[in-house]
């Protein structure tokens, strides 16, 4: 500068690192999970679905910036099988705290856990951000002033490109003056053109007078060459003042980069410091969560609600669910309902299928299922076959012989559940009677549907106090009926009459309607009462006449069990249970039911 000309590729060079930042700035992510376009289609419909994250959302950005951004990568993180981060390098510097948030989420084994609760179930991802919403709060606050280093240091960066590009447009300004001034000094190379050759005419006349003379024309040839060359290093030469222009964007330029520098210093400084707070939160927020998924998705198994349901199910009908199952009266108790449904499956498991027992022999009938392999073995000999299927059709195939537990039901399963006001108490492990009895009840619910069978759920207590609750087997059994059957206690005395005569009268219309007898009864109470002689009759009758059994269960009331109780006269099977603890007290009903 200082008013000496430059050279267009002079400054061209000079300029040259800044109009590479111009040109090719690298993109700047604000996620730091990568996803694809059906991940952020999923968060979006989420997000539309979820009033709490939206809630949440609302609260974190009235105090922090970029909080919608961080609240999207909690999510993808929990969401995805296997998310992959961006590098920091990649990241916009406003978002390199929620770089930080989610790299210290990964990093810990609890998240791990989160993880295998909520990949590919958005509901359960949802949910996994709302349960770490407080300990998002805490790490927002500790990391305020790593938050406003980072925005500092994001619009040092942008002065930097701003300089940058800058310094080009002014380049381009120069090189537009520089075309300028080259075409001003062709024009006039032409007009001197014209005065040359006029001057060339005059010349050669003058030379043929030196050479009269004896002068040296060489003289004058090379004065002319002296010009030429004057005008070949014009060529190419930016004015003054814009080559000044394009040396002080240069200067402001380099002064940015240094400023810019110095803040993305500052800014790693105080994010370094921020770090291991965010670590501490991001652990047991990440711990948190994974409880809580735990224990929701506990509670759903130990309901019946499975995983195939739960993913058709739409999400506020799945949180309302959520919601219900948390607040319910039996929700302490789903642990317990658990251990029957658990047990009830390994009973189920223990069956096999057309076997009545132990084996005690050999005897003839046509059932394959018991053949023994010496009358196999006739199959495998063509001159035997014609002979093995003659014995067959006559019923003489030697088969094993077996006896014992026989799985005889056929009608609807019946479950009659005390709820009188005595059914509070409360026995070891401060399980009361009505969690076991209830629990025991969801067991013989899923029993009936794994055998095709109606169930029926009859709540009982005084005779003026009674509610049926019928679970077709051709239905599916709705969970909110499931919870209102769980739900429900009616209080007052205790009445054996009532619950049994609407049992048996079920399966009455179930003989008459459908013909299907041997239905099953369960009686589950812990009080003593009386039934008149003449309701005895009839129902005795009515067991003779439909085939079905009675099983009856003490819960707490080992008297009501005793030899020459009434509920012993009703029963074909009683037994006491004391140790509310013991789901196995209950075993054998699931053999035989």
């Amino acid at each position: 500068m200082g008013g000496t000309p430059s050279g267009l590729d002079e400054l061209a060079s000079l300029a040259g690192k800044w109009l590479g930042l111009s040109a090719a700035a690298p993109e700047r992510h604000t996620a730091a999970v990568v996803a694809d376009r059906f991940d952020r289609i999923t968060w979006r419909d989420t997000y539309e679905q979820s009033a709490g994250l939206r809630d949440l959302a609302e609260e974190l950005n009235e105090r922090h910036d970029h909080t919608t951004d961080l609240l999207t990568d909690v999510f993808l993180a929990a969401y995805k099988v296997v998310p992959r981060l961006r590098e920091r390098a990649q990241m916009d510097p406003s978002r390199l705290v929620n770089h930080q948030v989610i790299t210290s989420l990964e990093e810990s084994p609890e998240f791990a856990e989160l993880r295998r609760e909520t990949a590919g179930d958005p509901y359960a991802a949802a949910m996994a951000v709302l349960a770490q919403a407080a300990a998002l709060r805490r790490m927002l606050e500790r990391s305020r002033y790593a938050q406003e280093q980072a925005e500092q240091a994001k619009k040092a960066r942008q002065h930097t490109e701003d300089a940058a590009t800058a310094v080009s447009e002014a380049l381009q300004q120069a090189a537009a003056e520089a075309d300028e001034a080259d075409e001003a000094d062709e024009a006039d190379e032409t007009d001197e053109t014209d005065e040359t050759d006029e001057a060339e005419e005059t010349h050669d006349g003058a030379e043929a007078d030196q050479a009269h003379e004896g002068a040296e024309p060489d003289q004058a040839d090379e004065a002319h060459k002296g010009d030429e060359n004057d005008d070949t290093d014009a060529a190419g030469t930016v004015p003054t003042p814009a080559a000044d222009a394009v040396h002080q964007a240069i200067k402001a330029a380099e002064a940015a980069e240094a400023a810019a520098r110095q803040a993305a210093r500052s800014a790693a400084q105080a994010l370094a410091g921020a770090v291991p707070g965010i670590r501490v939160a991001a652990r047991n927020a990440a711990a948190k969560a994974a409880e809580a998924a735990r224990g929701e998705a506990a509670l759903m198994r130990a309901w019946g609600v499975g995983p195939g349901e739960l993913e058709r199910m739409p999400f506020d009908e799945r949180a309302r669910l959520a919601e219900r199952l948390r607040s319910s009266r039996l929700a302490q108790w789903a642990e317990l309902i658990g251990r029957f449904r658990q047990m009830a499956d390994g009973e189920r498991a223990r069956k096999v299928e057309n076997t009545v027992g132990e084996l005690v022999g050999v005897t003839l009938g046509d059932d394959l299922s018991r053949v023994i392999p010496s009358e196999l073995a006739n199959l495998g000999l063509p001159e035997l076959r014609a002979v093995f299927a003659a014995r067959y059709a006559a019923g003489e195939l030697m088969l094993y012989d077996s006896q014992g537990e026989q799985n005889t039901g056929q009608g609807a399963v019946i479950a009659c559940v005390d709820t009188s006001h005595s059914m509070y108490e409360a026995g070891p492990g401060g399980i009361t009677r009505e969690a076991w009895a209830k629990a025991c009840a969801l067991a013989l619910l899923d029993q009936a549907r794994h055998a095709g069978r109606d169930f029926v759920g009859i709540l009982f207590a005084a005779a003026d106090k009674i509610q049926v609750f019928r679970f077709p087997a051709d239905r599916p059994a709705g969970t909110a009926q499931v919870l209102d059957f769980a739900e429900t206690f009616l209080g007052g005395g205790t009445s054996y009459q009532r619950p049994l005569t609407v049992a048996r009268e079920l399966l009455a219309e179930e003989f008459d309607d459908d013909a299907r007898a041997r239905g099953d009864i369960v009686m589950l109470t812990d009080d003593e009462c009386d039934v008149t002689e003449e309701w005895m009759r009839d129902w005795n009758d009515a067991k003779h006449r439909l085939g079905f059994r009675v099983f009856g269960v003490a819960i707490g009331a080992p008297r009501a069990a005793e030899t020459g109780s009434v509920l012993e006269a009703l029963c074909d099977n009683l037994r006491s249970i004391e140790d509310l603890t013991d789901v196995h007290a209950a075993a054998d009903l699931f053999r035989v039911i």
